[in-house]
């Protein structure tokens, strides 16, 4: 394979944090530590990737002796400082840190990691079983920004002779050996020039260790079970983090051998009614009515603003990043969103109790003397949808850090966003710039809740039909 197939590209976004309490400072994996890793027989190039808003690629080549790293080889595998593993669970999310590796010499996946990246053997094994650890045939193709020893290393592993000789990929195409999948086992084997991801810092939800999830079940029959999810926690999970979710957590509290499986999903910040299968089968069957609009679904969104009755129809940009830009004017390739508020009735902000428990943001929204509860029936469901709409009719949701923050700023400044009713640009090339503006207008994602409720779901006219309790914000309602 050649000494360049070592490649390793590193990923990291504004530092190196704890997996576990502060004042364990070990337990840290060392800063000293960032840039070492292991490499049998032939140098590696790392590339390290150091802010999330500005990419600088930078190449170094070395070799590290083992001698002089801090591990000593315990039957068979390294012994590493003292490690509490990835429980207890972290309070707060810090920046993420994604590793790139292309496997130098085969062996067990959890060894080769330890040993490329410096990090304990426990941490790995909890880190494939979080489902953050992925491989592929052969390593995908670099970004445009990709140094040119990264596609060096790249063209030298996908090389035609290269690839002939791994019996792994013949009868596949380059695309199909390039697709991803998670690593489920600790001890699978990877052959030298397979692609690892391995995400070192998966994203956490405390919030799961928080709640009694019995409490939280509406129904169970024998093809699925409803769920009131709480704010702050993953449906299904995410890309780097299966264990920690609503799936995962609301088995356990059933006492289901076989997992739940996810049939739709509500953000992270969203609360209330979910359908999570317990077959296959059902799965499908359920994905069908959702394709048949045989599902319907309400929301309680409690918005800072009135929102006029009626139905509200925005076009929604088809980049998959958040925060999603919509526009009043309809756009060739945009997304069509509807909904129609059923009801908004004015009611108390949220007093400054009821938010500290729920742990509510402060977007800093003028005025906080009355809040407006509104029904809601998503005609259309994409990602962000309600929250999206709402804001754009300058009645962001209570809580909502991401759009609240471009209301506000569209309150103060009107024009400034590009595809809104009072839009300023004249030129192609000032529209460009507008628009990143208006991007730069909106915050980040909340961290727990927002008042936003998925209050009722049904499907096959009313035959199935949920509620989820009370929303949040009533709690403190006299």
């Amino acid at each position: 394979m050649g000494s360049a197939s070592a490649g390793l590209v590193s990923i990291f976004s504004n530092g190196y944090r704890s997996l576990s309490a502060p004042v364990s400072s070990w337990r840290t994996l060392a800063s000293s530590s960032l840039y070492k890793h292991y490499k049998r027989n032939s140098k590696s190039a790392v590339f390290s990737c150091l802010s999330s808003s500005k990419i600088e690629l930078s190449c170094l080549s070395s070799k590290v002796d083992v001698a002089q790293t801090t591990t000593t080889s315990v039957n068979g595998y390294f012994s590493y400082h003292k490690y509490d593993r990835l429980l207890p669970c972290p309070s707060e999310n810090g920046p993420p840190r994604v590793e790139h590796l292309v496997v130098s010499e085969g062996g067990p996946v959890l060894e080769y990691i330890c040993k490329s990246l410096d990090l304990p053997p426990l941490f790995v094994a909890d880190l494939i079983h979080f489902g953050a650890v992925y491989y592929a045939l052969v390593c995908p193709q670099p970004p445009p920004s990709a140094t040119p020893e990264q596609i060096r290393i790249f063209k030298e592993v996908t090389a035609p002779s290269v690839l002939s000789k791994r019996t792994s990929i013949k009868g596949k195409t380059v695309r199909e050996a390039q697709k991803t999948f998670r690593i489920t086992h600790v001890e699978q084997f990877v052959e030298a020039g397979t692609y690892l991801r391995v995400h070192v810092h998966p994203k956490r939800f405390p919030r799961c260790y928080e709640i009694d999830w019995k409490s939280r079940i509406i129904a169970v029959t024998d093809s699925y079970v409803v769920l009131d999810k709480p704010a702050g926690t993953s449906v299904g999970g995410t890309s780097d983090n299966i264990e920690e979710s609503c799936a995962t957590f609301a088995s356990r509290a059933l006492g289901f051998s076989t997992p739940l499986k996810t049939t739709h999903q509500i953000d992270n910040c969203t609360e209330g009614c979910v359908v999570l299968a317990r077959t296959k089968e059902y799965c499908s069957i359920f994905h069908g009515k959702i394709r048949e609009k045989k599902v319907k679904k309400l929301y309680l969104a409690l918005t800072a603003a009135p929102v006029p009755i009626g139905i509200i129809t925005h076009y929604m940009r088809p980049i998959n990043v958040a925060p999603r830009l919509v526009s009043e004017d309809f756009i060739k390739g945009w997304y069509l969103c509807k909904l129609e508020v059923m009801e908004c009735k004015e009611v108390p902000w949220p007093d400054p109790v009821i938010q500290q428990k729920y742990c509510i943001e402060d977007s800093e929204w003028p005025s906080k003397d009355r809040a407006y509860e509104c029904k809601i029936n998503l005609l259309t469901g994409r990602t962000h949808q309600v929250r999206a709409q709402l804001a754009a009719c300058g009645a962001p949701i209570v809580g909502d850090s991401m759009y609240m923050p471009a209301a506000i700023a569209e309150m103060a400044n009107p024009g400034l966003n590009p595809f809104g009713k009072y839009k300023k640009y004249t030129t192609e090339s000032d529209k460009e710039m507008a628009v990143t503006k208006w991007f730069a207008r909106f915050g980040k994602e909340p961290k727990v809740a927002i008042g936003l409720q998925a209050c009722q779901i049904s499907w096959d006219d009313g035959e199935h039909f949920y509620e989820a309790r009370s929303p949040w914000w009533r709690s403190g309602m006299a």
